[in-house]
């Protein structure tokens, strides 16, 4: 089994709502049959249930588990609606579906639905006193999911818990690809390759997709073997056309068989987090720039997406941020994969947002505080770009505020966006004058 299909299935069970729920059927049933085992062996009698209040029990259980299975789908579906419809989404496939507490909550009213059933089905005369002690605590447990599931959507739907949830996967993404602290300005120099014209290339002939993820080890070991060089042409997260250019091989590479390449290669319908460290960006920003429309004009909300923003842009910036050409142990060139630069990264992060939001007091006074706090505390490699956000920001200030007063306000860094310490107005106002 190829690498592209193990990643395609592990992505599908990930997403997936029912791979828990349906594993507990069959889990239920040997649990059950293990139960009854030891019920007739012990002989045990801890509750002392007659025939009557053990079927009474087991209906209510039945009862009970169903309706928390319709009622959690069903809220589920609205919870997704109005999400989707509030923030975006993009929400959906990487933090809603993937949801643990979901799952295995499900999980557990499926095993007890079944497990209710099945010593239902085999009561007869007598009572079998550990079977119903089981499925007591399991109805117990099953109260306690489904109000801690209640209270648990409640605070997830929050978009201050989305905002979080989204830039605590995005952290570690940035931490996967880049794993390397930045080491100063040298470390993103790298030695430029002159590969000319490539010896073969190889176009993408399957359904049109999105490329998802990349077996870059997979693509070393091969251009090693042949003493070759690949060349991967699009960027995570690009759209591929069928028939476009996927790899241009130079050298050795161009022996290497079509299948082996394709098959180190993910496509898929929608970017995801696991390789694609501006996708978590991308979510963020569609939620500020949701905030800021005129339909809702929620700046708060955009702030709380700097917020998440900023602390991202502070994890790029310390990373060392690789160079498009990976080299082996000796230090030839093998692969050349595109990734974002700094530059990538700052842009992506001000400039909707910027143009959304320079009207709004909050909105960039925020922007003044991140940009203020990133020249602050990331190497000086990184200020050039923060500094020419800066400008752009001064400029738009300019044209949209015509009243001094509020010129000087809008020219005030503030981590609240407006509310927070004005330590530097005496400034502001006479950057205004």
């Amino acid at each position: 089994m190829s690498w592209r299909i193990l990643y395609g299935l592990r992505s599908f069970l990930r997403s997936s709502l029912w791979v828990v729920p349906f594993i507990a059927i069959p889990f239920e049933l040997i649990i059950t049959r293990l139960v009854h085992v030891l019920d007739a062996s012990l002989g045990w009698n801890f509750l002392g249930f007659a025939l009557q209040g053990a079927q009474s029990l087991l209906q209510a259980t039945i009862t009970a588990t169903l309706s928390f299975v319709v009622f959690t789908f069903g809220s589920l579906l609205v919870a997704i609606q109005v999400a989707s419809a509030q923030l975006t989404p993009r929400i959906i496939a990487t933090t809603l579906l993937r949801n643990g507490v979901v799952k295995y909550t499900v999980g557990l009213f499926i095993f007890t639905l079944m497990f209710a059933i099945s010593a239902q089905n085999k009561m007869e005369k007598d009572v079998h006193q550990l079977v119903m002690l089981v499925a007591a605590l399991l109805t117990i447990f099953c109260f306690a999911a489904f109000l801690y599931l209640i209270d648990y959507a409640a605070r997830l739907l929050r978009p201050i818990s989305i905002l979080a949830l989204v830039c605590k996967y995005g952290l570690a993404v940035i931490e996967s690809v880049y794993p390397d602290p930045n080491r100063g300005s040298e470390s993103e120099a790298g030695k430029s390759f002159d590969l000319g014209s490539p010896d073969r290339v190889i176009r993408h002939l399957e359904t049109s997709g999105i490329v998802l993820a990349v077996n870059l080890g997979q693509l070393m070991d091969e251009a090693s073997r042949t003493d070759g060089i690949i060349e991967f042409v699009p960027q995570m997260g690009d759209f591929v056309a069928v028939d476009e250019p996927l790899l241009n091989l130079y050298g050795g590479a161009q022996s290497i068989d079509e299948e082996t390449l394709h098959a180190a290669i993910a496509f898929g319908s929608e970017r995801t987090l696991e390789q694609d460290p501006t996708f978590a960006f991308r979510i963020v920003i569609d939620i500020a720039l949701r905030a800021l429309s005129p339909a809702i004009n929620d700046p708060t909300t955009a702030v709380l997406a700097i917020d998440q923003l900023h602390r991202m842009l502070r994890m790029v910036g310390k990373r060392h941020l690789r160079i498009d050409e990976i080299l082996d142990g000796s230090g030839r060139l093998r692969v050349v994969f595109r990734t974002p630069n700094w530059e990538d990264f700052v842009h992506l992060a001000f400039s909707e947002i910027r143009f959304c939001g320079s009207n709004n007091l909050q909105i960039v006074r925020r922007l003044r505080a991140m940009i203020d706090n990133l020249t602050q505390t990331l190497p000086t490699q990184c200020h050039s770009a923060l500094q020419e956000q800066l400008s752009l920001l001064d400029r738009d200030i300019a044209q949209k505020f015509s009243y001094p007063e509020d010129l000087a306000l809008a020219r005030i860094a503030d981590s609240q966006g407006l509310g927070g310490r004005s330590g530097n107005s005496s400034r502001g106002e006479r950057d205004a004058r």
